[in-house]
């Protein structure tokens, strides 16, 4: 049998959740516009042939690789460079709608050091022109790689051919997962994270980056009703009363839509009870990182 870790890297906002999802064929990483959308190395898994499984690849969806202005922002660093040295294969992703740029050159470098094929993806051609793809890949195929692709992770034209190069390079290994196992992620992550999604596109400047999620409770009761009570984390008192919304106008809209993707997945009655905190300068303070659970070491 063939199976390895395979690493997804890029600079922020290059579509890395959005690729990983479209390769497992089901959503185990939300997605949004706002870089930095990804806080966590993300496992998903995908088995072919899975009644006889011959290959399986574990995808590491992983932060964007950036200049960090906080201690979270390094923490987020820190789990892409774990993943590199974890990974048996890397996928570099970049956006054919942008220029190659220094934040792209430090990923093909940090990835070329790591001793193991680097498969460069060149995503989102549905929406650049063909003088952009042509002129993006022959800047990148100077870099250490083994294979360069163009895909669309949105519609899918060439996901299947980015499959076919990650088998042919997986070293022979042990199925890490069960056949039917498309992620690792428990279900409090699975959670917070859907419900910290439906805020993403809807709050603005510096705020996407200042709120985060934690479940403090979740417990099926007999009768199968799921009760979940999470807490929205922001760093100011302003923040709280915007991610609230007017009349608790947004946080009902959040709220309303994230129990009803939540009852999709875990097919049962949820009932999500939300409340607001301020953790003053959350980002910059280890212990309350430690606490709601970003820790690179983990």
């Amino acid at each position: 049998m063939r199976s390895g870790f395979v690493a997804v890297v890029g600079r922020p906002n290059v579509g890395k959740s959005t690729l990983v999802n479209a390769i497992v064929g089901e959503k185990v990483a939300i997605t949004s516009s706002r870089p930095q959308t990804t806080r966590s190395t993300i496992r998903g898994v995908l088995t072919l042939t899975p009644e006889d499984p011959q290959s399986q690849i574990v995808l590491m969806d992983t932060p964007g690789l950036h200049k960090p202005s906080t201690a979270l922002g390094e923490r987020l660093n820190s789990l892409v460079h774990v993943s590199l040295a974890e990974s048996d294969m890397i996928l570099h992703i970049l956006d054919a709608t942008q220029p190659i740029g220094p934040g792209d050159r430090l990923v093909a470098e940090r990835a070329g050091a790591a001793g193991v094929p680097v498969i460069v993806v060149v995503n989102k051609i549905d929406l650049a022109t063909r003088g952009q793809i042509t002129e993006m890949l022959a800047e990148a195929s100077e870099w250490t790689a083994s294979e360069f692709l163009p895909l669309s992770a949105v519609t899918g034209e060439g996901v299947g051919e980015c499959v076919e190069a990650m088998v042919t390079r997986l070293p022979a290994g042990p199925q890490y997962f069960p056949s039917d196992m498309v992620s690792d992620q428990p279900d409090q992550f699975l959670v917070r994270e859907i419900i910290r999604e439906k805020y993403l596109d809807r709050l603005r400047d510096e705020l996407p980056h200042s709120l985060t999620v934690s479940v403090l409770e979740m417990e099926q009761r007999e009768d199968g009703l799921l009760t979940i009570e999470a807490r929205l984390i922001v760093e100011r008192e302003s923040q709280k009363g915007i991610v609230i919304g007017k009349g608790g106008s947004l946080i009902k809209k959040c709220g309303a839509e994230a129990r009803k993707e939540l009852e999709k997945r875990f097919g049962t009655k949820v009932y999500l009870r939300l409340q607001a905190k301020v953790e003053k300068d959350w980002q910059d303070t280890p212990l309350l990182l430690d606490r709601l659970g970003f820790n690179p070491n983990q």
